[in-house]
């Protein structure tokens, strides 16, 4: 099991745009994954050369100018952090009501087009992966990667073995029934208990509202785990830097934060 610490830096990046299909080009701009850039490209606020391109797969040659609302945009070093995320910010990367995840970030990354991989709402904490490569995180979100998220859950009342298999059969969630890939009671608390809950997808609000199906209430929530990949020591609001290969290697095979 590998440990990861603040001092790690990445390492150096060749250009991996030159003739990059316009989807994946994007991306590397920092514009999000490939559905959002999709998006942009289906909607016609791309241009290369002045001209509309809809064609996700229209190669991007070096020279090319791109724009997107007019704007020119180009590919950036790609930046990869892993943050213990707070109570009380939101995973966006803009927000008129709340702080976001990405006001916890020094001024250094003000120019780096990062957005959260994946979500923790307002009220949970842990791990969060933020980066400007659409392709990375499309690679951790995808299902068929199935990487799994492990979170550990305070209720506000105690339940039983019982609860535990009511729990495992699942909830039906946005009309499909969707089942935890493990839950165990960890621990009593005075008023209630800890359990352990873990994911295969990332519905919102899912481990909550497969606690509300069974008549309980989530009164702390916290992400321990994404993949193999553990938090342990890193303070809350804090991040560490790494290269794609060492998150992916944590990812994978283990490393604690």
């Amino acid at each position: 099991m590998t440990t990861i610490t603040p001092n790690e830096r990445p390492a150096e990046q060749g250009d991996a745009s030159a003739g990059a299909r316009l989807n994946r080009f994007l991306a590397m701009c920092g514009l999000g994954a490939r559905r959002k850039v999709e998006e942009l490209i289906s909607a016609g606020r791309v241009r290369v050369d002045g001209k509309v391109v809809l064609l996700p797969g229209f190669r991007v040659e070096p020279g090319m100018s791109v724009t997107v609302d007019g704007g020119p945009v180009r590919p950036q070093r790609l930046r990869y952090l892993v943050m213990n995320k707070p109570e009380g910010v939101v995973c966006a990367v803009k927000d008129d009501r709340s702080p976001t995840v990405l006001g916890l970030l020094p001024a250094e990354f003000d120019d780096v087009r990062l957005f959260p991989v994946g979500r923790l709402d307002r009220d949970s904490c842990g791990l969060l992966i933020l980066t400007n490569d659409g392709g990375f995180a499309q690679e951790v979100l995808h299902p068929s990667r199935r990487i799994l998220r492990g979170y550990e859950a305070l209720l506000d009342m105690p339940i039983t073995r019982a609860d535990v298999r009511r729990c495992m059969a699942g909830a039906v969630l946005d009309g499909r029934l969707v089942k935890p890939v493990n839950v165990l009671l960890l621990d009593r608390a005075p008023k209630g208990c800890w359990i352990s809950v873990v994911l295969a997808e990332g519905l919102k609000r899912e481990v909550r509202r497969m606690v509300a199906a069974i008549d309980r209430e989530v009164v702390e929530l916290v992400r321990k785990r994404i993949g193999k990949m553990e938090l342990r020591d890193l303070p809350p609001g804090e991040f560490v830097e790494m290269s794609r290969r060492a998150l992916w290697h944590s990812i994978r095979t283990g490393g604690i934060v």
